[in-house]
Protein backbone atom coordinates (compact mmCIF):
# COMPACT_ATOMS: atom_id res chain seq x y z
CA UNK A 1 0.00 0.00 0.00
CA UNK A 2 3.05 2.28 0.01
CA UNK A 3 2.28 3.53 -3.49
CA UNK A 4 -1.30 4.57 -2.75
CA UNK A 5 -1.59 8.35 -3.20
CA UNK A 6 -4.25 11.06 -2.90
CA UNK A 7 -3.97 11.49 -6.65
CA UNK A 8 -5.06 7.86 -7.06
CA UNK A 9 -8.04 8.48 -4.81
CA UNK A 10 -9.12 11.63 -6.64
CA UNK A 11 -8.90 9.91 -10.03
CA UNK A 12 -10.79 6.93 -8.62
CA UNK A 13 -13.49 9.21 -7.23
CA UNK A 14 -13.90 11.00 -10.57
CA UNK A 15 -14.31 7.73 -12.44
CA UNK A 16 -16.73 6.32 -9.87
CA UNK A 17 -18.87 9.48 -10.16
CA UNK A 18 -18.93 9.72 -13.96
CA UNK A 19 -18.80 6.03 -14.89
CA UNK A 20 -16.89 6.98 -18.04
CA UNK A 21 -13.14 7.33 -18.60
CA UNK A 22 -13.45 10.25 -21.01
CA UNK A 23 -15.70 12.39 -18.79
CA UNK A 24 -13.68 11.55 -15.68
CA UNK A 25 -10.44 12.47 -17.47
CA UNK A 26 -11.93 15.82 -18.52
CA UNK A 27 -12.91 16.52 -14.91
CA UNK A 28 -9.36 15.75 -13.76
CA UNK A 29 -7.80 17.75 -16.63
CA UNK A 30 -5.73 14.79 -17.82
CA UNK A 31 -5.87 12.56 -20.89
CA UNK A 32 -8.01 9.43 -20.95
CA UNK A 33 -5.00 7.10 -21.39
CA UNK A 34 -3.30 8.75 -18.41
CA UNK A 35 -6.38 8.21 -16.27
CA UNK A 36 -6.58 4.57 -17.37
CA UNK A 37 -2.96 4.06 -16.34
CA UNK A 38 -3.58 5.61 -12.92
CA UNK A 39 -6.67 3.47 -12.26
CA UNK A 40 -4.86 0.31 -13.35
CA UNK A 41 -1.96 1.23 -11.10
CA UNK A 42 -4.36 1.71 -8.19
CA UNK A 43 -5.97 -1.69 -8.78
CA UNK A 44 -2.55 -3.34 -8.97
CA UNK A 45 -1.52 -1.64 -5.74
CA UNK A 46 -4.65 -2.91 -4.00
CA UNK A 47 -4.51 -6.31 -5.66
CA UNK A 48 -8.19 -6.26 -6.56
CA UNK A 49 -10.46 -4.99 -9.36
CA UNK A 50 -12.38 -1.82 -8.58
CA UNK A 51 -14.34 -1.39 -11.83
CA UNK A 52 -16.23 -3.54 -14.29
CA UNK A 53 -15.26 -2.25 -17.75
CA UNK A 54 -18.03 -2.11 -20.35
CA UNK A 55 -18.01 -0.83 -23.94
CA UNK A 56 -19.75 2.44 -23.00
CA UNK A 57 -19.39 2.80 -19.25
CA UNK A 58 -17.65 1.42 -16.21
CA UNK A 59 -19.25 0.30 -12.97
CA UNK A 60 -17.92 -0.22 -9.49
CA UNK A 61 -17.45 -3.77 -8.29
CA UNK A 62 -18.87 -4.67 -4.87
CA UNK A 63 -15.44 -4.02 -3.36
CA UNK A 64 -15.19 -0.83 -5.42
CA UNK A 65 -18.40 0.48 -3.82
CA UNK A 66 -17.00 -0.11 -0.33
CA UNK A 67 -13.68 1.44 -1.36
CA UNK A 68 -15.53 4.48 -2.76
CA UNK A 69 -17.14 5.16 0.62
CA UNK A 70 -13.78 5.06 2.40
CA UNK A 71 -12.09 7.14 -0.30
CA UNK A 72 -14.76 9.86 0.02
CA UNK A 73 -14.17 10.03 3.77
CA UNK A 74 -10.41 10.37 3.29
CA UNK A 75 -10.70 13.03 0.59
CA UNK A 76 -13.25 14.98 2.61
CA UNK A 77 -10.91 14.93 5.63
CA UNK A 78 -8.02 16.15 3.47
CA UNK A 79 -10.15 18.97 2.04
CA UNK A 80 -11.23 19.90 5.57
CA UNK A 81 -7.57 20.18 6.60
CA UNK A 82 -6.93 22.54 3.71
CA UNK A 83 -10.02 24.56 4.64
CA UNK A 84 -8.86 24.68 8.25
CA UNK A 85 -5.57 26.24 7.13
CA UNK A 86 -7.49 28.82 5.08
CA UNK A 87 -9.52 29.91 8.12
CA UNK A 88 -6.36 31.09 9.87
CA UNK A 89 -5.83 33.79 7.26
CA UNK A 90 -7.37 37.24 7.40
CA UNK A 91 -8.76 37.11 3.85
CA UNK A 92 -10.80 34.58 1.91
CA UNK A 93 -8.64 32.87 -0.69
CA UNK A 94 -8.55 29.59 -2.58
CA UNK A 95 -11.22 27.36 -4.04
CA UNK A 96 -14.87 27.97 -3.20
CA UNK A 97 -17.33 25.40 -4.57
CA UNK A 98 -20.83 26.85 -4.76
CA UNK A 99 -23.95 24.94 -5.78
CA UNK A 100 -27.04 26.79 -7.01
CA UNK A 101 -30.45 25.76 -8.33
CA UNK A 102 -31.43 26.53 -11.96
CA UNK A 103 -34.27 28.89 -11.01
CA UNK A 104 -31.77 31.21 -9.31
CA UNK A 105 -28.48 30.76 -11.19
CA UNK A 106 -29.10 32.77 -14.41
CA UNK A 107 -30.50 35.77 -12.57
CA UNK A 108 -28.47 36.16 -9.38
CA UNK A 109 -25.23 34.30 -10.05
CA UNK A 110 -23.48 36.91 -12.26
CA UNK A 111 -23.96 39.58 -9.60
CA UNK A 112 -22.86 37.23 -6.79
CA UNK A 113 -19.65 36.24 -8.56
CA UNK A 114 -18.88 39.86 -9.40
CA UNK A 115 -19.38 41.00 -5.81
CA UNK A 116 -17.45 38.08 -4.31
CA UNK A 117 -14.43 38.45 -6.58
CA UNK A 118 -14.38 42.21 -6.07
CA UNK A 119 -14.29 41.90 -2.29
CA UNK A 120 -12.12 38.75 -2.17
CA UNK A 121 -9.75 38.76 -5.12
CA UNK A 122 -8.05 35.56 -4.01
CA UNK A 123 -11.17 33.40 -4.35
CA UNK A 124 -11.25 30.72 -7.05
CA UNK A 125 -15.00 30.19 -7.50
CA UNK A 126 -16.32 26.91 -8.92
CA UNK A 127 -20.06 26.78 -9.68
CA UNK A 128 -22.30 23.73 -9.87
CA UNK A 129 -25.83 24.30 -11.19
CA UNK A 130 -28.31 21.48 -10.69
CA UNK A 131 -31.46 20.56 -8.78
CA UNK A 132 -31.72 20.70 -5.00
CA UNK A 133 -31.59 16.96 -4.32
CA UNK A 134 -28.29 16.57 -6.16
CA UNK A 135 -26.81 19.67 -4.55
CA UNK A 136 -27.60 18.46 -1.05
CA UNK A 137 -26.16 15.03 -1.82
CA UNK A 138 -22.92 16.55 -3.14
CA UNK A 139 -22.78 18.98 -0.23
CA UNK A 140 -23.08 16.25 2.40
CA UNK A 141 -20.43 14.22 0.56
CA UNK A 142 -18.01 17.14 0.68
CA UNK A 143 -17.98 17.83 -3.05
CA UNK A 144 -19.45 21.31 -2.50
CA UNK A 145 -18.69 23.91 0.16
CA UNK A 146 -22.10 25.57 0.12
CA UNK A 147 -25.32 25.79 -1.90
CA UNK A 148 -27.89 28.48 -2.63
CA UNK A 149 -31.33 26.85 -2.58
CA UNK A 150 -34.94 27.32 -1.56
CA UNK A 151 -35.47 26.67 2.16
CA UNK A 152 -36.22 24.73 4.22
CA UNK A 153 -33.95 21.76 3.55
CA UNK A 154 -34.41 20.24 7.02
CA UNK A 155 -31.21 18.20 6.92
CA UNK A 156 -29.83 17.87 10.49
CA UNK A 157 -26.20 17.89 9.33
CA UNK A 158 -26.54 21.23 7.52
CA UNK A 159 -26.65 24.86 8.65
CA UNK A 160 -29.39 26.91 6.96
CA UNK A 161 -29.15 30.69 6.65
CA UNK A 162 -32.12 32.60 5.24
CA UNK A 163 -31.17 35.29 2.71
CA UNK A 164 -34.37 36.75 1.30
CA UNK A 165 -37.99 36.00 0.50
CA UNK A 166 -39.21 36.23 -3.07
CA UNK A 167 -42.72 36.26 -4.53
CA UNK A 168 -43.93 34.37 -7.59
CA UNK A 169 -45.68 36.25 -10.39
CA UNK A 170 -48.36 35.21 -12.86
CA UNK A 171 -47.40 35.07 -16.54
CA UNK A 172 -50.07 34.90 -19.27
CA UNK A 173 -50.41 35.80 -22.97
CA UNK A 174 -50.32 39.52 -23.70
CA UNK A 175 -53.88 39.52 -25.04
CA UNK A 176 -55.14 38.42 -21.61
CA UNK A 177 -53.48 41.30 -19.76
CA UNK A 178 -56.75 43.04 -18.85
CA UNK A 179 -58.39 39.97 -17.36
CA UNK A 180 -58.55 39.59 -13.55
CA UNK A 181 -55.68 37.77 -11.93
CA UNK A 182 -56.98 34.29 -11.03
CA UNK A 183 -57.08 32.96 -7.49
CA UNK A 184 -55.25 29.75 -6.67
CA UNK A 185 -58.57 27.90 -7.08
CA UNK A 186 -59.18 29.38 -10.55
CA UNK A 187 -55.58 28.66 -11.51
CA UNK A 188 -56.23 24.94 -11.08
CA UNK A 189 -58.78 25.14 -13.90
CA UNK A 190 -56.32 26.75 -16.33
CA UNK A 191 -53.68 25.19 -18.57
CA UNK A 192 -50.82 25.59 -16.10
CA UNK A 193 -47.28 25.14 -17.41
CA UNK A 194 -44.67 24.02 -14.88
CA UNK A 195 -41.07 22.89 -14.69
CA UNK A 196 -40.45 19.16 -15.03
CA UNK A 197 -40.25 16.79 -12.06
CA UNK A 198 -37.32 17.34 -9.72
CA UNK A 199 -37.42 21.14 -9.57
CA UNK A 200 -38.40 22.48 -6.15
CA UNK A 201 -40.03 25.47 -7.85
CA UNK A 202 -42.50 23.07 -9.48
CA UNK A 203 -43.50 21.70 -6.08
CA UNK A 204 -43.90 25.21 -4.67
CA UNK A 205 -46.19 26.23 -7.55
CA UNK A 206 -48.25 23.07 -7.17
CA UNK A 207 -48.55 23.72 -3.45
CA UNK A 208 -49.91 27.23 -4.08
CA UNK A 209 -52.53 25.81 -6.44
CA UNK A 210 -53.24 22.94 -4.04
CA UNK A 211 -52.51 20.44 -6.83
CA UNK A 212 -51.17 17.07 -5.78
CA UNK A 213 -47.68 16.40 -7.12
CA UNK A 214 -47.30 13.33 -9.29
CA UNK A 215 -50.52 13.67 -11.27
CA UNK A 216 -50.09 13.12 -15.06
CA UNK A 217 -49.40 16.39 -16.90
CA UNK A 218 -48.40 15.38 -20.43
CA UNK A 219 -47.23 18.28 -22.58
CA UNK A 220 -47.44 20.78 -19.73
CA UNK A 221 -43.89 20.59 -18.36
CA UNK A 222 -40.77 22.49 -19.44
CA UNK A 223 -37.09 22.10 -18.67
CA UNK A 224 -36.48 25.79 -17.90
CA UNK A 225 -38.29 28.99 -16.99
CA UNK A 226 -37.32 30.39 -20.39
CA UNK A 227 -39.15 27.54 -22.13
CA UNK A 228 -42.24 28.06 -19.98
CA UNK A 229 -42.44 31.78 -20.73
CA UNK A 230 -41.98 31.22 -24.46
CA UNK A 231 -44.75 28.60 -24.38
CA UNK A 232 -47.03 31.14 -22.69
CA UNK A 233 -46.14 33.70 -25.34
CA UNK A 234 -47.16 31.16 -27.98
CA UNK A 235 -50.59 30.87 -26.35
CA UNK A 236 -50.15 27.36 -24.96
CA UNK A 237 -51.03 28.21 -21.35
CA UNK A 238 -50.07 30.22 -18.27
CA UNK A 239 -47.30 29.85 -15.71
CA UNK A 240 -45.71 31.11 -12.51
CA UNK A 241 -42.11 32.36 -12.31
CA UNK A 242 -40.03 33.93 -9.52
CA UNK A 243 -39.76 37.72 -9.55
CA UNK A 244 -36.01 37.66 -10.17
CA UNK A 245 -36.59 35.92 -13.53
CA UNK A 246 -38.96 38.56 -14.93
CA UNK A 247 -36.44 41.04 -16.47
CA UNK A 248 -34.61 38.32 -18.40
CA UNK A 249 -37.32 35.81 -19.29
CA UNK A 250 -40.09 38.19 -20.39
CA UNK A 251 -38.11 40.67 -22.49
CA UNK A 252 -38.50 38.70 -25.72
CA UNK A 253 -41.89 37.08 -25.15
CA UNK A 254 -45.38 38.42 -25.86
CA UNK A 255 -46.60 37.96 -22.30
CA UNK A 256 -48.17 39.91 -19.47
CA UNK A 257 -46.89 39.75 -15.88
CA UNK A 258 -49.13 40.32 -12.85
CA UNK A 259 -48.90 40.04 -9.08
CA UNK A 260 -51.21 37.69 -7.22
CA UNK A 261 -53.41 39.03 -4.46
CA UNK A 262 -52.33 38.42 -0.88
CA UNK A 263 -51.29 35.99 0.39
CA UNK A 264 -48.91 35.84 -2.54
CA UNK A 265 -47.05 32.62 -3.37
CA UNK A 266 -43.39 32.92 -2.42
CA UNK A 267 -40.22 31.09 -1.56
CA UNK A 268 -37.45 31.60 0.98
CA UNK A 269 -33.97 31.61 -0.54
CA UNK A 270 -31.00 30.72 1.61
CA UNK A 271 -27.54 29.23 1.86
CA UNK A 272 -26.68 25.87 3.37
CA UNK A 273 -23.40 24.24 4.37
CA UNK A 274 -22.18 21.38 6.55
CA UNK A 275 -22.23 22.11 10.27
CA UNK A 276 -18.80 20.51 10.50
CA UNK A 277 -17.26 22.68 7.76
CA UNK A 278 -14.09 24.51 8.87
CA UNK A 279 -15.22 27.33 6.57
CA UNK A 280 -18.43 27.98 8.53
CA UNK A 281 -17.38 31.46 9.68
CA UNK A 282 -16.23 32.43 6.18
CA UNK A 283 -19.40 31.04 4.63
CA UNK A 284 -21.45 33.23 6.96
CA UNK A 285 -19.53 36.22 5.60
CA UNK A 286 -20.25 35.07 2.07
CA UNK A 287 -23.95 34.69 2.87
CA UNK A 288 -24.00 38.38 3.84
CA UNK A 289 -22.44 39.30 0.49
CA UNK A 290 -25.04 37.20 -1.35
CA UNK A 291 -27.81 38.90 0.61
CA UNK A 292 -26.40 42.32 -0.28
CA UNK A 293 -26.15 41.29 -3.94
CA UNK A 294 -29.85 40.43 -3.97
CA UNK A 295 -30.75 43.67 -2.23
CA UNK A 296 -28.73 45.66 -4.77
CA UNK A 297 -30.75 44.01 -7.54
CA UNK A 298 -33.95 44.73 -5.59
CA UNK A 299 -34.74 41.03 -5.39
CA UNK A 300 -36.96 39.69 -2.66
CA UNK A 301 -38.26 41.12 0.56
CA UNK A 302 -36.27 41.71 3.72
Amino acid sequence: MKNLTLKHLRYFQALSLHGHFGRAADTCSISQPALSVQIKELEETLGITLFERGPRQVRLTSFGEEFAMRAREILRAVDDLADLARTSRDVLIGRLRIGIIPTIAPYLLPRIIGDLTQKHTGLDIHVRETMTEKLIHELTEGRLDTAIVALPISEPSLTEVALFKENFVFVRPQEDAEKPVPSSEKLREMRLLLLEEGHCFRDQALSFCNIRSGLPREGLDGSSLSTLVQMVGAGIGVTLIPEMAVPIETRSASVSVAQFKNPQPSRQIGMVWRKTSPLAEQLMQISNIVRQSAEAMQIGQT
